[in-house]
Order: C-alpha cells, then sequence, then structure tokens
C-alpha cells in the first residue's frame, strides 16, 4: 500500500484503519504539534464531474456542521480538506479500544458498566441532536474507550455525509443491524435513526448477542417487521428485566412511537438503574481487557484487532510474558491500558526489572502514584538499588509428577510474595498452563527471582510442599 507523504499541511506516518469510503491515516498537525487521525474520500466512488462537485460541497459542509461540535464524548473534528487524490477530513486522534475490540476480547460488562456506557453515548447525542447533526452510523466500531473510562463517539457526522446520496451509488450506507427501519423503507430520517442504533446496541450489552442477525436480507426484514425477544430471556444473558421495556421503546418500528430525544432515552434508563451512574468505565474492566490483551498469541486475529496495541508492541523475547504481564497491569491501574505499549516499548531497551520500573516512572504524574508503582512491582521504595541483569534459568528440578493443580497455584503465590510483593499473585497464574506438568510450572515461576540462593530455596519450598 502506497502511504501518502502528506495531506494538506499533515505529514503522514502510518495507516490507522480503512473506513467505507476510504483509508484513515495518522498525522501529524506541524502548528499544534499535536497527532491527528485523517480520514481520507477515496474520488474514484464519485461516477462524473457533475456528482463529484455535489458530494465535495456536500461533505463539505457536513464536516462543517460536525467540527462545531464541541463535547468531550464526540471526537472533535479539525479541518476539511482537498489535494488532487483526495478529499479529506483532519479530526482528533483518540488513544483506546473500541467497544467493538472489548467485545471481541469477551469482554462483558456489568450493570454499572453498561449504564455508564449508555449514558455517556447518550449525553454526546443529545448534545449533537440539540445541533441538528445526527450519526447515523452508531455501533460498537465507532465507540472508543479511553484509558480514563470515558468513551467517545467517532465518526460524528461522517457517517451522514457518506449515506446522503445512496441513490446514486446503490448502495446502502451504516451497519446491518443497526440500520432504523425508516431507512431500509426510503421513508423520510432524523437524528431518531440514532436512537434506534443506541436501542440495539443497549440491546447488546445486555444479552451478549445482537437483537438482529443473519443474512443482511434477513436482517432487514426482522428489522422493519419483526420484534426481537426481550434482551433478559436471551439464553447466558445478564437478566436484569427491568431494562426489556427501555430496549423495547428504542427498538419500535415507527420513529414516532420510539424516544424522541436521546435526553428521554438517558432518563428513561437511570430510572431503572436506580443508582447514580458512574462517569467512566471501571478500572477493574479496561484493567481486565489488558490482561486479555496480553494473553493473545502474535498472529492471532485479536492480536491483529487492536487500535491501541499495535504489533510492534509484542513482547521481546528475552523477556518472561508473565513479568511484563503483571508490570503492565500494575502501570494501568494508574494510565489505562496505554501501558502494554509503553512497558514493552521499554522492554526491548531495559532488560532487568529494576531498571524497567525506572523508565516507566516518567510515566506517572505524581509521587504518590510512583512510590505505589514501584512498591506493586519490586516490593520496595522508590530509591532503587542499582539493577541487575537477570540471570538465566536454574537448573535445580522437582520431582516429576502431576500436572499443576489450583493448590499448586496458590502454593506458588505465597512462596513468591515474600520476594516480589503483590504481582506474584499475576506472574504465577501466569505461568500454570493448563495441562502442563507441576515440575515445569515451579520452575517456570522461579525464573522470577534473580538471586540464584532464593530460587534453589523457592523450588526447595514447593518441593517440601508432602505432594
Amino acid at each position: 500500500m502506497n502511504i501518502p507523504q502528506r495531506l494538506g499541511k499533515y505529514p503522514i506516518s502510518q495507516v490507522l484503519g480503512k473506513g467505507a469510503m476510504g483509508i484513515v491515516y495518522l498525522g501529524r498537525d506541524p502548528v499544534i504539534k499535536r497527532p491527528v487521525a485523517i480520514k481520507t474520500i477515496r474520488k474514484e466512488l464519485i461516477e462524473d464531474d457533475e456528482r463529484a462537485e455535489s458530494l465535495s460541497e456536500r461533505f463539505r459542509r457536513e464536516a462543517q456542521a460536525a467540527g462545531a461540535l464541541n463535547h468531550p464524548g464526540i471526537v472533535a473534528i479539525y479541518e476539511y480538506g482537498e489535494d488532487e487524490e483526495y478529499a479529506f477530513i483532519a479530526m482528533e486522534y483518540v488513544e483506546g479500544n473500541t467497544l467493538r475490540e472489548y467485545q471481541s476480547q469477551g469482554t462483558r460488562f456489568d450493570e454499572r458498566d453498561t449504564v455508564s456506557i449508555m449514558a455517556q453515548l447518550l449525553d454526546a447525542l443529545e448534545f449533537a441532536h440539540a445541533n441538528s447533526v445526527w450519526h447515523r452510523d452508531i455501533k460498537p466500531a465507532n465507540i472508543i474507550i479511553m484509558k480514563n473510562g470515558r468513551i467517545k463517539l467517532a465518526d460524528f457526522g461522517i457517517a451522514r455525509i457518506e449515506s446522503s446520496d445512496r441513490t446514486r451509488t446503490n448502495m446502502l450506507m451504516g451497519t446491518p443491524g443497526y440500520i432504523a427501519p425508516e431507512y431500509y423503507l426510503n421513508a423520510p430520517v432524523d437524528h431518531r435513526i440514532d436512537i434506534f442504533a443506541a436501542g440495539v446496541l443497549l440491546y447488546e450489552l445486555l444479552a451478549g448477542r445482537a437483537p438482529f442477525r443473519g443474512r443482511p436480507e434477513a436482517i432487514m426484514h426482522d428489522v422493519c417487521y419483526d420484534d426481537p425477544i426481550p434482551p433478559s430471556t436471551v439464553p447466558h444473558s445478564r437478566g436484569w428485566p427491568c431494562y426489556d421495556d427501555v430496549v423495547a421503546r428504542a427498538l419500535e418500528k415507527s420513529p414516532d412511537q420510539r424516544f424522541q430525544s436521546a435526553g428521554a432515552f438517558r432518563a428513561a434508563l437511570l430510572a431503572e438503574y436506580a443508582h447514580p451512574v458512574s462517569s467512566t468505565i471501571s478500572e477493574a474492566t479496561i484493567i481486565s481487557n489488558v490482561v486479555r490483551a496480553v494473553g493473545v498469541e502474535p498472529g492471532t486475529p485479536s492480536a491483529a484487532k487492536s487500535s491501541a496495541f499495535p504489533s510492534s508492541t509484542m513482547p521481546p523475547s528475552d523477556w518472561s510474558i508473565p513479568v511484563l504481564g503483571g508490570i503492565e497491569i500494575e502501570l494501568a491501574r494508574f494510565i489505562g491500558p496505554v501501558a502494554k505499549v509503553l512497558v514493552r516499548r521499554a522492554a526491548r531497551t531495559y532488560k532487568d526489572v529494576d531498571s524497567l520500573v525506572r523508565e516507566l516512572l516518567g510515566s506517572l504524574d505524581s509521587d504518590a502514584d510512583r512510590e505505589a508503582f514501584t512498591r506493586a512491582v519490586t516490593g520496595r521504595s522508590l530509591v532503587l538499588p542499582p539493577g541487575h541483569a537477570s540471570p538465566p534459568p536454574p537448573s535445580t528440578a522437582l520431582a516429576s509428577g502431576p500436572s499443576v493443580t489450583l493448590e499448586d497455584v496458590d502454593l506458588a503465590m505465597k512462596l513468591l510474595t515474600p520476594y516480589i510483593g503483590p504481582i506474584a499473585r499475576v506472574v504465577a497464574k501466569r505461568a500454570a498452563t493448563p495441562g502442563g506438568s507441576r515440575q515445569d510450572f515451579f520452575v517456570e515461576v522461579s525464573r522470577n527471582l534473580e538471586n540464584p540462593s532464593q530460587r534453589e530455596r523457592f523450588l526447595r519450598d514447593a518441593g517440601a510442599s508432602g505432594r
């Protein structure tokens, strides 16, 4: 793929992804010195000069309207531009993972996080709709969860641009399953198409599956004519029947029967929740997603999908994956999922725990955070002794025995904690391979001890456990 060196004033460094109308690049604003995401429009989709002028003007007009939306839950649009090959929009670059990526890693959001996601989304939609701008492509892939637990809605206003000439292109813009019935039926559309799509999203979060499934033709039929079963009755769903009526109203076939505003939708949802709503996704959910990402092997589909953690952050071969994973988890408690990127980049240069920790301290804002992070990882204070490279794996081995068990993992945690602190819990769990031998497990855990006498003592204590 040929990457343009520059779009407008923005130097281009890499491809971030592909959209329905073109490619999204990472660029940099040379004046403000900030990264930007640049979405290009494929002009070859325009069939003649008259259409090109019409689409170009419409695109510019909609970009200006969306660019006027100044809201913390909406990805900001900075500029519309054109050159000989591209029309493009420069927008805020947001680090994080999309909701779709969370789902693909098996994350099931609890009630608190489900309500928080929807409340944040509906708040952003209410603001946009009040400014006569609507999205037209609400879906998990357009919702970014940032490291601080806030969400941002991406591609705001752009989907409206791309769908505005559907009769010319004979293409259906939007995502099947989230498109409202009136769009399929070629009826007038307004902001309430976003209400329907948000209802689909809430159903997914509650039930663990989409309300409309199958081939596009079957989805279209069901969207227009059939009602899905209540989300609380879906097998393996979260239950929570109190939200069934809220979902049903959001998914009404007739726009007039739906919630008439995102604010009304949000109020109904919070009335059923009956607790103070959190302004962020829980830290535990974000960290658990980091843990899943750490465990993904290179080359798997999940590893390739993460926008926040590119393939260049795979762990160096001379580091123990459990050790790095534990350090990533502890750092993520302070700075969120971006910890994975920072740890693995630093691990390419720093080859022992102490020097790696020193390097990572620069990513923390306060002395208190730096002290807490250092103690969590090393069990020592902020003033660290000089680091020493980890020695080769110990030669001492336990007698061969049965496969590793949960009791073995608990024992390893107890024996390891006095040496390396709370991170022992993560290290022990990550070293436990299903079906692996007990001997290999304890030897793998012992690799995390730098002192040979400590390793010998650890292995001796493990072997004296009576099994």
